[in-house]
Formats: C-alpha cells, sequence, structure tokens
C-alpha cells in the first residue's frame, strides 16, 4: 500500500490502555493515512475509549476489547505490540504467521540472540523462527531493511537515546569501544502505567536515584547494536537512573578518543552524519539538549564536547520516552514500512512549558 492509495490502513492497537498505547492513539488520531479499527486492554474490556480517556475525543466509537488474537485478526491490516515483556512473543508470531504486518513495542524481538534474551528476560523465546525475521526498528541505522520488512523490532527508549549518541563517533572509530560509559535519567512514564509503590508521586518527587545498577535489561539491546556499528563486541557500563518528572530521557555518554579531535570538528562531523535525517537534531556551539525541548516529539537532541584534558568525547542525547523512545519511532518504522512520507503524523513541536 502507499501514500496514493484512498483507502486507508486498518490498525490494530494491543495493549493500547498502557502509557505507550495511549501515546500511539494521540500520534494516530492526526495520521491522514490511518484508521485505528481496533483496541484491546483487559482492565478496560467493554468500554468507551472515550469513556475511559476523555481526552481522546476522536475515538468516539471505539471500544476496548479483550486480547484475542483469533477475533482481533481481522480488524486490522498492522498491528502494534505495545504489551509487557513476554506477553508479546505469542501475539506477534500470531499476527505475523497469518500474513500480517506487526510493530512490536516490547523487548521480545529485539534481542537477535535467544540465549541472551532468556539470560537477561528470564524467559525462552519461543519462536525463533519468527525471531530471525524481525527487523530492529531504529531507522537512522535500518531505513532500508524497514521499508522491506513485516516485522518491527521497536528499539527501547534508553537505547535509543544511546546509539543515536553514539552512532557516528563509532562508525568513524574515532572513539574506543571499551571505554564507553553510559549514564541516563529517565522521567517515570518509563516504567508503565501500573500501581507500584517505587514509582508513586510521594517516592519519587523530590528524589532522585540510580537503579538496574549493573543489571538494566536493556544493557544487551545496547551492545548488540554498539557491537554492530564498531564491527565486534562491546560491553558497556550502563547506569539508569529515576527523575521525578512525568516523561524524557537525558543520557550522556564518556569514550576515550582514538585521535586528537576538537569539539568544533566533532560537532561537524555529527552534523554531517544527521544531515539527512528528520528526527536528530546536532546542536551547535555552548548549547546542550534538554528533556523539556523535546517533550511530546519524535526527536533526539544530541550535543557534544571534547575535553581535552583527558582525551575524553562527551555526548549528551535527549528523546521523549514515549514518542521517539516509543509510540513516535512505531508510527516512523510504519510509516517506512507502508510508503507513506516519513513524517507523517510524527512532526509534531514540542510541548512547553
Amino acid at each position: 500500500m502507499k501514500k496514493t492509495d484512498m483507502k486507508k490502513l486498518r490498525v490494530g492497537i494491543c495493549g493500547a490502555s498502557g502509557y505507550t498505547g495511549i501515546e500511539l492513539l494521540r500520534i494516530l488520531a492526526l495520521h491522514p493515512h490511518i484508521e485505528v479499527t481496533a483496541v484491546t486492554s483487559e482492565k478496560s474490556a467493554g468500554k468507551k475509549l472515550q469513556e475511559v480517556f476523555p481526552f481522546l475525543s476522536a475515538y468516539r466509537d471505539l471500544a476496548f476489547e479483550p486480547m484475542d488474537k483469533e477475533r482481533l485478526l481481522h480488524k486490522a491490516d498492522l498491528f502494534f505490540l505495545a504489551l509487557p515483556h513476554g506477553a508479546s512473543q505469542e501475539a506477534v508470531h500470531y499476527f505475523f504467521r497469518k500474513g500480517k504486518r506487526a510493530i512490536d513495542l516490547s523487548a521480545d524481538y529485539r534481542i537477535s540472540d535467544a540465549a541472551t534474551y532468556a539470560e537477561w528476560y528470564g524467559l525462552l523465546h519461543n519462536h525463533q523462527d519468527t525471531l530471525k525475521k524481525a527487523v530492529y526498528g531504529l531507522p537512522e541505522i535500518y531505513r532500508k531493511k524497514i521499508q522491506k520488512a513485516r516485522l518491527i523490532a521497536n528499539p527501547g527508549c534508553y537505547p535509543t537515546s544511546a546509539i543515536l549518541g553514539l552512532m557516528p563517533a563509532l562508525k568513524s572509530r574515532v572513539i574506543d569501544p571499551s571505554t564507553i560509559t553510559i549514564d541516563s535519567k529517565s522521567g517515570t512514564s518509563g516504567a508503565g502505567r501500573k500501581a507500584d509503590l517505587g514509582i508513586s508521586f510521594c517516592e519519587v518527587n523530590e528524589g532522585f536515584r540510580a537503579y538496574g545498577i549493573t543489571t538494566h535489561r536493556h544493557t544487551p539491546e545496547i551492545e548488540q547494536e554498539i557491537s554492530s556499528l564498531a564491527g565486534k563486541k562491546v560491553m558497556v557500563n550502563f547506569t539508569p537512573h529515576l527523575l521525578p518528572v512525568d516523561r524524557g530521557i537525558l543520557t550522556t555518554i564518556y569514550a576515550r578518543l582514538t585521535k586528537q579531535m576538537d569539539t568544533q570538528k566533532m560537532l561537524s562531523h555529527y552534523t554531517r552524519a544527521y544531515a539527512s535525517e528528520p528526527f536528530v537534531r546536532v546542536l551547535t556551539g555552548e548549547l546542550f539538549p534538554n528533556i523539556k525541548h523535546v517533550r511530546g516529539t519524535n526527536t533526539c537532541e544530541i550535543g557534544l564536547k571534547v575535553n581535552p584534558r583527558t582525551n575524553t568525547l562527551v555526548i549528551v542525547s535527549a528523546i521523549d520516552n514515549l514518542v521517539k523512545g516509543a509510540a513516535g519511532q512505531a508510527v516512523h518504522n510504519m510509516n517506512l514500512m507502508m510508503g507513506f512520507a516519513e513524517t507523517e503524523g510524527i512532526s509534531h513541536l514540542a510541548l512547553f512549558p
């Protein structure tokens, strides 16, 4: 199907009542080539979408239904799977094998090695044949593969911010990959829409803490992709932190330079590398990313500086974890798969303040 076709693409969203599903609904409400024809939620099944989320007024007649794959199959041509890790495996396999396009926003199809997935997620991958068909959905690296794909593994939010920050430096071999340290901070929506004491207001407000130190599940995903860029096996130190804000990720990356480079040269290199990318903005001069400046957008902001005293490259990136880190990137992938304009439905300016 191409953008010149008059018929709209029928889209189903499985797990539509979570933060990522809600963000997908918000974005797709203004997409000219899409009709959302099915939404699932176990807790809200039977309720009208607008009854649960009054602000989604574009979906007056749409109601949540249970996750019944057989009933859903003929209601949509493309499915977004915004389900928990583990729960997506079977659903993705089913829709894909039945000839539907699928974009999985869980981690179930991101890690190409099933043993690594089992090690970090504590789950066996029961559909390794389907896993081999998945394309990692980072358009800035895999655009051509995405255009031909029927199954996309949408990247995680932390990996998106880290990989985009590192890509030009890794591809040009100007940093030593063995020295990479990634320090990320995320808003609480990254933990999902659930009742959890650790992310409740009183626990998070006016606090700031690290978590998942050396054990965060996004580590193997980051290592998989930067190893591919570096052309060799790479392991990293990755530490996430919880910010007392709703949304946004700020990532600071440190790596030792392999050659003499000053800040201006490195900025010029990054600017050229991302010159044709609609959703990456390289900041020049003394400007550095701020999560407030990407809130509600599908944009990744990148700033950097060379520390000549330690011969270290310091890279800072910022994304909205629910948009570029999840729903917006999924829509970007859909646009590429279906031949729509890349920026269709996701060219919003930031919400400010």
